[in-house]
């Protein structure tokens, strides 16, 4: 069945809250391994993990021996590690605590030989409580986890097919453990206003270093509406009055312009790629816009390809 033929993964918000948060926590986790073993790349696009044909991983990371990555394989519903001359260890991804899952990944990377320290603390979370001690969050629910996984995908296709149009910089699309988003980022090419840095349990140096040039970023997010929420977030230049407190958190809590998922077909959305596809591109024309962009140079015209 082709692609555009399946439905949009259904995942209400209340139904799977208790493991949405505990997966948070866990992929803050294995986020922290990799951003302590890879070299630091602008805007922390070095920290992120990236959808896969069976979960998420961190892609390759070096290490003091050799190579690593994590995979969180959501069809067996094991946290894999494996190094490049190829020894592996595994987690089970069950309902357990946050401070289990982190005392047997670390046991995991020990057993091969990979030493690392994060700072192993939640960030960008309200009342941050460190992995060690989290015995709050322990919920797993396999079912609401690959469904969640599968709206990814689905997300990740959209927004692939929407960066081609875009050839000033621009990032891939990834996962932000942080806010729990899958996002992609275009940027003017122009220093933005020094960021306020509000940020819950972040400090604010990695505000400043994720918003240093005017963007306009565009993902999912699993905790708005009642399925989920495509959002916009702009880091204005002079032309967009709002200051750039107006990023990702504030318009994640107040409510951006968004698709709220299903996105399926029926109603008034025959075809819910095409109003996912309608959705960010306007809200890009309407930053690049009133932000005064150099479209010309930015962007590849329908003739191109």
């Amino acid at each position: 069945m082709s692609a555009d033929k399946i439905e949009w993964p259904r995942l209400r918000v209340a139904d799977w809250t208790a493991t949405r948060d505990t997966l948070h926590m866990w992929t803050q986790i294995v986020g922290k391994i990799r951003m302590a073993l890879t070299p630091p790349i602008n805007h922390w696009w070095h920290v992120t993990l990236y959808p896969t044909a069976r979960g998420l991983s961190t892609s390759a990371m070096p290490y003091e021996g050799g190579t690593l990555d994590i995979e969180f394989d959501f069809l067996d519903h094991v946290l894999r590690l494996r190094t490049g001359d190829g020894r592996a260890a595994a987690v089970a991804l069950e309902p357990k605590p946050v401070a289990t899952f982190y005392a047997e990944t670390m046991d995991a990377l020990a057993t091969l030989g990979v030493r690392v320290q994060i700072h192993a603390v939640p960030n960008e979370v309200e009342n941050a409580i460190p992995f060690a001690e989290d015995t709050t969050h322990a919920s797993y629910d396999a079912d609401a986890v690959r469904l969640f996984w599968q709206q990814l995908l689905r997300v990740e296709r959209a927004l692939a097919e929407f960066r081609n149009a875009f050839v000033g910089k621009a990032s891939p699309v990834h996962f932000f453990w942080g806010a729990m988003d899958l996002a992609h980022t275009r940027f003017s090419g122009r220093l933005a206003p020094p960021h306020p840095g509000v940020a819950p349990n972040c400090p604010p140096s990695v505000m400043h270093e994720g918003y240093s040039h005017e963007l306009a970023s565009f993902g999912f997010w699993p905790g708005g509406g009642d399925e989920g929420a495509f959002t916009r977030t702009p880091t204005p230049s002079p032309g967009l009055r709002a200051g750039p407190g107006v990023a990702r958190r504030h318009l994640l809590r107040r409510g951006s312009p968004r698709v709220p998922p299903p996105v399926r077909g029926g109603g008034d959305r025959p075809d819910p790629d095409r109003a996912l596809h309608d959705f960010l591109e306007s809200t890009y024309l309407a930053a690049a816009d009133v932000g005064h962009w150099d479209r010309q140079a930015l962007e590849r015209s329908p003739s191109e390809g």
